[in-house]
């Protein structure tokens, strides 16, 4: 393990030395010739060989030399404490490369480098996340961290599916403002307190995206392990925009155009007024000013707040929740699926 550690160290150090060597040339020929035994010595422990005793030994004597003269009773205890420091050395590489492969992995796969909480991730597309609990102990974390190499190798087979919109059977809302039948369909999954989401969804509209497919919007809260909403209103939103569907089609895109691109009297947008400063009560207050705004009469605003409250909407919703988390496993939204893709992240004009 000494050869080993050694040889990992000499290869990051190597950088250094070799700027360092610009202006000490003698420098640069003792670590080759350090490097070129680590080498040796590594190669050799691959092939299961042994390795070169004579260079573990000069390793070793190379730090305990100065030890030896002041303090020859520490030669042994510092023996042994150079070996476990090779060893976690050797570990904690091992550790480092695995974990590097395995975020470059779920990159490609999830488009983030975390697994279990997507948004931590500085690489990954512009989404907003569905993340998973945190391990609480090492046992959990160590589970977990094995837990998601599977996630990762069993959704390789999905990047190169083809997806068709019309497999899943969401709840959802048509966006459609082509009538044609003969237009593709597209699956549009979004949460409405999602910044990334409005974005999305402006662009879309902006290119024409509604009349060139078929679009299902599907309105999804996001909620942590715990049940929690990612944004405090949400829900609310999700339930009238399907409450309102059942009252008067369409209505419920005011709600969403409403909330993704007006603001209000202080230049504030809705979006941040619904996810920082309306209670529940409030934000449906303002939904359903909005919705007699557009023109539905008392009588089905008052249907529509009866709606909110029936089991069949919580259900559409947690219908929804299985096909998006357990079926497409969505790790961010917004996700489109058209064209036989799946798409995750912001939308943008090709």
């Amino acid at each position: 393990m000494v050869c080993i550690a050694a040889f990992i160290i000499l290869a990051l150090i190597g950088l250094f030395v070799a700027i360092v060597s610009i202006f000490k040339p003698k420098l640069w020929k003792s670590y080759t010739k350090a490097m070129k035994k680590a080498w040796s010595c590594l190669w050799k422990k691959v092939r299961l060989q042994k390795c070169e005793i004579g260079f573990k030994e000069d390793i070793k004597n190379s730090i305990l030399s100065r030890v030896i003269v002041k303090h020859p009773k520490w030669t042994k205890p510092l023996s042994i404490l150079i070996e476990i420091v090779a060893v976690i050395i050797v570990l904690v590489t091992i550790w480092a490369i695995l974990t590097a492969i395995k975020s470059l992995l779920a990159l490609w796969v999830f488009g983030s480098c975390n697994v279990t909480k997507p948004s931590s991730c500085s690489l990954g597309a512009e989404v907003c996340s569905i993340d998973e609990s945190e391990p609480t102990n090492p046992l959990e974390a160590t589970g977990r961290w094995f837990t998601e190499w599977g996630e990762i190798f069993g959704a390789i087979p999905d990047k190169f599916r083809t997806y068709d919109a019309n497999d899943y059977h969401f709840n959802y809302i048509d966006a459609s403002t082509n009538s044609s039948d003969d237009a593709p369909v597209a699956v549009d999954i979004f949460d409405p307190g999602c910044v990334v989401c409005k974005n999305s969804y402006n662009n879309q509209k902006a290119a024409g995206f509604f009349n060139d497919y078929n679009v299902r919007l599907v309105p999804f809260a996001i909620q942590d392990a715990g049940g929690n909403y990612k944004f405090k209103n949400s829900a609310v939103i999700v339930k009238y925009m399907f409450a309102a569907e059942q009252v008067r089609a369409k209505s419920s895109l005011n709600i969403l155009d409403k909330i993704f691109a007006d603001k209000d009297r202080d230049g504030i947008p809705y979006q941040d007024k619904f996810n920082e400063d309306y209670t529940n009560e409030q934000a449906a207050k303002v939904i359903e000013t909005w919705l007699k705004e557009s023109g539905l009469k008392d009588g089905e605003i008052k249907e529509i707040r009866k709606i909110t409250t029936y089991p069949e909407i919580a259900t559409k919703m947690d219908e929804n929740r299985k096909i998006i988390e357990d079926n497409l496993k969505v790790k961010g939204i917004p996700t489109i699926i058209y064209d036989g893709k799946l798409h995750t992240g912001l939308w943008k004009q090709e």
